[in-house]
């Protein structure tokens, strides 16, 4: 049963790379044991066994996670994240059509203090330097409204980047209720109030971000894990 709930990429005596579905957490908060990441790992692994995520991703954004079966493995990979030797990609779908088509997104970003939504950050000069490479590859229409598949590589690593970023350059990404048009759609998506109407606007249940590719050297071998986004990030694509 535990297997059908993983959606691994690859295994061996060290590594478990893992697809993440979009609406799952990462880390336990409350729930049952399937309602976390890491505790579907560890029933996989069985009674006795540590696993420690090497990266982790937004509850409703998908994609790939690195997970570690020993300490000696995790510290070993925890050294290249924090060097900032592996590469992550990422898909979005994003409103608008997104020009230029290449470039370069530095804005610095910290809390928002203008929110009440505790866990809300924004784009603010007095913030942690933060910086987005992006890349344009498709502009499409969907009812009459202009949208864009793009590449994302974040060179830094902070909380909600890439939808920060996106954001304030007034593209944001389709689905995101924390960083989107309507202000109140986090609050009332937790509080249980989405109306249908938000629903409509959201246009999609999850944020339409997906962390696709990690490049890394790992113990003298180059090595890369990609993963294709989710049935409804690709429905939207192709309606």
């Amino acid at each position: 049963m535990v297997e059908a709930m993983l959606d691994i990429l690859h295994e061996d005596a060290d590594l478990l790379v893992m697809n993440k579905p979009a609406g799952l957490v990462c880390h336990p908060t409350k729930g049952d044991v399937y309602s976390s990441l890491i505790s579907r790992v560890r029933l996989y692994l069985g009674e006795g066994a540590t696993a420690h995520l090497i990266n982790r991703i937004d509850r409703e954004t998908s994609g790939v996670v690195m997970a570690a079966k020993n300490s000696a493995a995790a510290g070993e990979l925890g050294k290249l994240w924090e060097a900032r030797a592996v590469r992550k990609e990422y898909l979005a779908i994003v409103h608008g059509a997104l020009e230029p088509a290449e470039g370069t997104i530095e804005l610095a970003l910290g809390k928002d203090e203008q929110s009440e939504i505790a866990i809300k950050d924004c784009a603010r000069a007095d913030g942690a330097a933060a910086r987005t490479e992006y890349a344009a590859l498709r502009h499409f229409q969907r009812g009459g409204q202009d949208f864009t598949l793009v590449r994302l590589a974040p060179h830094t690593g902070r909380k909600h980047q890439l939808r920060i970023h996106l954001a304030a350059i007034g593209h944001p990404i389709v689905g995101d209720k924390l960083y989107g048009a309507d202000p109140s759609a986090y609050l009332d998506f937790v509080k249980e109030r989405l109306t249908e109407a938000q629903r409509a606007a959201l246009m999609l249940d999850n944020q339409a971000l997906h962390a696709e590719r990690l490049d890394l050297t790992w113990r003298g071998e180059a090595r890369t894990f990609t993963a294709p986004p989710d049935a409804a990030f690709q429905q939207f694509l192709n309606p």
